[in-house]
C-alpha cells in the first residue's frame, strides 16, 4: 500500500549469497534429513558457481541481489584448486522463462487483490467505516515492519544461508533453533502490541466513534504481525532451498478468503446506511476476524511445502559456541536497514493520521494501488530480465555496462508507463466512479478516488526510475545511499502533506466523514508522486557522482516522443468522455460507457500515430528486453 522500496534481501543478500554450498542440492541430497549435528559447526569453502547455476530469485525486487552473487571463476579463494571455467551467463530463455512465471503469479496477485478491494470499498465506503477499517488494517504492517519486519528480512536468509553452507547438518539445527526463538518472539510481541491496540488507535484517530471502531478493528487485526512474521520465516527457508512458487502465489489465497469474507458480510443483517455507530457487532467480527484468516492462510499455506522439502519443526534454543558471531558482518548494513524502515514508516504514520482526519485515508489507499498497478504489470517483470547483466556489470565494476543498462531500463520504463499515465489522467475520475460507487460508497467519493489518481498519475515512471535507481546502489552493496535518497523522498512528502493539509482544512465543526476535505485529499497522492520526482533528481545525480555520465539524453528523447504521442491519445480519449457523458450522464452508466469509449479510442490513436512515427526508440527497446 505505502510505495517505499523494500530493501531488505536487496541489500543484504549480494553478501550472502556466495557462502551457500549447491553440493548437496546438485547431488540430488536431502539435507533436511540428515541426522542433526550438535557439536561445533564445521567450516567449509565451495568452489565459485556458475553463472548457470545461480538460483532464481524469490521476487522482482530480490532478483539484482542474487544476481550480484554469482562468483567470476577467476575470484575462488587462495589455496582452492584449479576450477575449470563456467558459463558466462545464464541463458536468457530460462531467465525469461522465470520472469514470465514470477510475473503469472504477480498478476494474478494483483488482480485478485483490486477485485477483493473494489468488493471491500462496496462493503464499507470510503467515509468513516472504511477509514476505520483501514486504519485498523494498515496497524499490523506498520507495527511488523518497524519492530521486527527489518530483522527477518535483512538477517534470517542470511543467517539461515550461512548455516547452510558452514554447518555439519547443513543448517537443520540451527535453522530449527532461530525458527523457534523467533516465533516465541512474535508470539509475545504480538500478545503486547494487540493488548495496547486502544492506545495505539488513538494515536492516530481523533477521539469520537470512528476511533473505537478503529480501536476494535486494531484489536483484531494486529495478530495478523504474528502470521506476516511465521511467513516470512518459511518462505526465507523454501527460498534458501529453491523452492519459489508457494511463496509467490500465497497471496492468492488470501485475497480469495478476504472475498469470501465479504460475501458473508453481505449475507448478514444490519443496517441500511453503515456507520461506524450502527455498525453490529457481528458485521465487525466477520470482517475482521476474516481479514486476520487471510493472514494466516497466506502463511499456512506454506507448511506443506516445507515438508516436501524434509524440513521437520523442532523446538530448540540452546546455541552452539560460536554461533553468536554470524551477526558481526551484516551490523553495519544492518543499521542502515534499520534507518530506511524508520524513515519509511514516518511517513506512513503523517500519511494516515492527515489522511484520516481530512476524511480520505481510504480514498488514498484505493487511488494509490490503482497507482502501482501498471507498474506492478507490465514493468516489474521485465525488468527483472535486465537485472543479471547489470548486476554481474556491477561486480565487474563495469561502469559503462551498468549506464547502459540503466538507461536501457528507463527507456523501457518510458514506453510502458508513459502511456498508461496519459490515459489515467483523463480516464481516473470516471475508472474511480465504474469501479467504486456501489454499496456503501457514494459517487463523490469514488470520483475522489479517481481524481486522486488523475491528478498523482504523472508521478509514475518516477516512482519506477526511483526504484531502478535504488537496484543499482544494492547491486554494488550501498545500503547507505538508499536510504538517503528515502528521507530525501519522505521529507518532501510530510513536508507537502502537512502544509497542504492546513491549507485546504475544511472549516471547523465539518463532518470529514461525510464531506472530506478533497484538495487535502487529492494532495495525500500528489504529494506522494512529487516525493518520487525528487527520489529521482537526487537518484539521478548520486548515480552520476558515482558512475559518471549517464547517458540519459536517449532517455529523454525517449520520453518527449513517447509523451507527445501519449498527450494526443489521451486528448482524443478525453474528447469521447466529455461527449459519453453529456450524451448519458455523470453517473455510474455514463462513467463506465465513458471509460470504454474513451479506452478505446484513446488507445486506438495512440497506437496508429505511433506506428505512423515509427519511433525507433520503441522497437529498440522491446528487442533489448527480448535478450
Amino acid at each position: 500500500m505505502f510505495t517505499e522500496a523494500d530493501p531488505m534481501s536487496s541489500m543484504i543478500m549480494p553478501i550472502v549469497e556466495p557462502l551457500v554450498s549447491p553440493d548437496a542440492v546438485d547431488a540430488g541430497e536431502n539435507p533436511w534429513g540428515a541426522t542433526t549435528y550438535v557439536g561445533r559447526p564445521r567450516r567449509t569453502r565451495h568452489a565459485p558457481r556458475a553463472d548457470s547455476e545461480a538460483r532464481a530469485p524469490s521476487d522482482p525486487a530480490t532478483e539484482a541481489a542474487v544476481q550480484v552473487a554469482d562468483v567470476e571463476p577467476g575470484d575462488a579463494p587462495a589455496g582452492d584448486a584449479a576450477q575449470p571455467a563456467a558459463p558466462t551467463a545464464a541463458p536468457a530463455k530460462g531467465l525469461m522463462a522465470n520472469s514470465r512465471s514470477m510475473a503469472l503469479a504477480s498478476l494474478a496477485s494483483r488482480i485478485t487483490g483490486f477485485l477483493r478491494s473494489v468488493l471491500l470499498v462496496a462493503a464499507l465506503g470510503v467515509g468513516a467505516v472504511g477509514n476505520a477499517y483501514n486504519s485498523g488494517n494498515n496497524l499490523p504492517n506498520m507495527i511488523y515492519e518497524l519492530l521486527l519486519g527489518g530483522v527477518l528480512s535483512s538477517v534470517l536468509i542470511p543467517l539461515l544461508i550461512q548455516a547452510e553452507s558452514e554447518d555439519e547438518d547443513d543448517g537443520l539445527a540451527y535453522t530449527q533453533r532461530l525458527l523457534s526463538i523467533a516465533t516465541v518472539a512474535l508470539g509475545v510481541m504480538t500478545l503486547l502490541v494487540t493488548l495496547a491496540a486502544p492506545w495505539i488507535a488513538a494515536a492516530f484517530v481523533d477521539a469520537g466513534p470512528q476511533r473505537q471502531l478503529t480501536s476494535i478493528f486494531a484489536t483484531l487485526l494486529l495478530p495478523e504481525i504474528f502470521f506476516y512474521g511465521v511467513g516470512a520465516m518459511f518462505m526465507a527457508v523454501l527460498n534458501i532451498k529453491h523452492v519459489y512458487g508457494p511463496g509467490a502465489w500465497a497471496p492468492l489465497l488470501n485475497n480469495v478468503v478476504l472475498m469470501v469474507t465479504i460475501g458473508v458480510f453481505w449475507l448478514l443483517p444490519g443496517p441500511a446506511t453503515l456507520n461506524p455507530s450502527t455498525m453490529t457487532t457481528a458485521q465487525v467480527l466477520v470482517v475482521g476476524i476474516g481479514t486476520t484468516l487471510g493472514i494466516a492462510a497466506q502463511a499456512l499455506v506454506l507448511v506443506p511445502y516445507l515438508r516436501r522439502t524434509g524440513f521437520r519443526w523442532a523446538w530448540r534454543f540452546r546455541a552452539r559456541p560460536g554461533e553468536s558471531n554470524r551477526l558481526r558482518e551484516l551490523g553495519s548494513l544492518g543499521v542502515w536497514v534499520l534507518g530506511y524502515v524508520v524513515v519509511s514508516q514516518v511517513g506512513v504514520s503523517v500519511i494516515q493520521r492527515i489522511g484520516n482526519s481530512n476524511g480520505g485515508f481510504s480514498v488514498f489507499t484505493q487511488a494509490d494501488l490503482l497507482f502501482q498497478m501498471p507498474y506492478g504489470i507490465l514493468v516489474v517483470s521485465v525488468l527483472t530480465a535486465i537485472m543479471p547483466r547489470l548486476s554481474r556489470a556491477a561486480v565487474r565494476n563495469d561502469h559503462d555496462a551498468v549506464v547502459g543498462d540503466l538507461a536501457l531500463g528507463a527507456r523501457l520504463s518510458a514506453v510502458a508507463l508513459v502511456p498508461i499515465t496519459a490515459l489515467l489522467i483523463v480516464l481516473g475520475p470516471v475508472l474511480g466512479v465504474t469501479l467504486f460507487a456501489h454499496g456503501q460508497s457514494s459517487y463523490e467519493g469514488a470520483r475522489l478516488i479517481g481524481t486522486s489518481l488523475a491528478w498523482s498519475a504523472f508521478g509514475l515512471f518516477p516512482f519506477a526510475l526511483v526504484m531502478l535507481q535504488l537496484r543499482v546502489f544494492y547491486a554494488m552493496r550501498d545500503g547507505r545511499t538508499p536510504t538517503l535518497i528515502n528521507a530525501f523522498m519522505v521529507a518532501t512528502k510530510v513536508v507537502l502533506v502537512l502544509v497542504t493539509s492546513a491549507v485546504f482544512a475544511a472549516p471547523p465543526g465539518t463532518d470529514v466523514d461525510r464531506h472530506p476535505s478533497v484538495h487535502a485529499v487529492e494532495w495525500l497522492n500528489i504529494s506522494t508522486s512529487l516525493s518520487y520526482v525528487v527520489g529521482a533528481v537526487v537518484g539521478q545525480i548520486l548515480l552520476a557522482r558515482r558512475l559518471g555520465h549517464l547517458r540519459f539524453r536517449s532517455v529523454l528523447a525517449t520520453v518527449t516522443r513517447i509523451g507527445l504521442i501519449s498527450a494526443i491519445g489521451a486528448a482524443a480519449a478525453f474528447g469521447v468522455v466529455e461527449l459519453v457523458l453529456d450524451a448519458i450522464g455523470r453517473d455510474v452508466t455514463g462513467s463506465a460507457v465513458g471509460l470504454v469509449a474513451g479506452g478505446v479510442v484513446g488507445l486506438g490513436v495512440l497506437g496508429a500515430v505511433a506506428w505512423r512515427a515509427r519511433i525507433p526508440d520503441v522497437q529498440e527497446v522491446l528487442v533489448a528486453a527480448r535478450r
